[in-house]
């Protein structure tokens, strides 16, 4: 992309709706909590083909978003992070947790670009592609807190054909407890590559074994994508996660040119 030659289509410029910054992709809000992720994580930036822009959620951890029954305190740190992403000039929204999809109807209705609070978005395209026969496999983090709220506000219907899995408390996942578990993360949160790995081609492969008709998996957490591809030698499937999403929220915000012959 450093070698490519100016767009000629770009001869003139002005203000646009009063952004500070331009040639911005995506605004990702993130958790006001510190823990690493590995490149294909959301909160790792080096990965992405196209530029991004972080925004602290601030007061806004993990505890208080998945675990806390009363979301209502999140709302306006949440508000607050995605106007500031969309006046710097972000040209679409997202969100670093799944679970971030218990607020997008709140931040769609507030601000003035496309919002993708949650991978979870995918689950009624995901259904039209497959067809009624076939069944969503949802991989979450912990199936426990993936309440009807959260799936009823990304679209889903509660009647549809999907089935849920919680990679950490219904199948085991010890490396995304030291990294989201606040009761059981280390002071310093940290996880292993290859065990991460390991634990969640397991977990599809068992998940799938169980429910036999389905026929894609999407994976909520933002830190499950960069095992996705090891996951679809395993099962050979469609995997549909963040990853897809967000390349397909930037292809619709930066549409790109067709360069070819006749």
């Amino acid at each position: 992309m450093i070698y490519r030659n100016r767009d000629f289509g770009i001869n003139y410029i002005k203000t646009r709706k009063k952004h500070t910054c331009y040639g911005m992709g995506i605004g990702i809000m993130v958790l006001d909590d510190a823990y690493p992720g590995f490149p294909g994580d959301v909160r790792n930036a080096s990965a992405f083909p196209y530029p991004v822009q972080y925004q602290i959620a601030e007061g806004v951890d993990n505890y208080t978003l998945v675990w806390e029954q009363d979301k209502s305190p999140c709302r306006e740190p949440i508000l607050s992070a995605a106007k500031k992403l969309e006046s710097m000039g972000c040209r679409a929204i997202a969100a670093e947790c799944g679970y971030f999809a218990y607020f997008q109807r709140d931040v769609a209705g507030y601000v003035d670009v496309p919002v993708f609070m949650s991978s979870l978005l995918q689950v009624p395209f995901i259904q039209q592609v497959i067809g009624p026969k076939k069944s969503v496999g949802i991989v979450c983090a912990q199936k426990r807190f993936l309440t009807d709220a959260h799936l009823t506000n990304v679209g889903i219907d509660l009647n549809s054909n999907f089935r849920i899995a919680g990679a950490q408390d219904e199948y085991g996942c010890p490396q995304f407890d030291t990294l989201w578990d606040h009761e059981k993360r280390p002071e310093i949160p940290e996880s292993y590559y290859k065990e991460s790995e390991r634990d969640m081609v397991r977990i599809c492969k068992e998940f799938t074994r169980k429910y036999p008709n389905i026929g894609a998996i999407i994976l909520e957490c933002t830190g499950m994508q960069p095992f996705a591809r090891a996951i679809q030698r395993e099962i050979d499937m469609p995997i549909f996660s963040w990853g897809t999403l967000l390349d397909y929220a930037y292809s619709v915000i930066v549409h790109r040119d067709y360069y070819g012959h006749v």
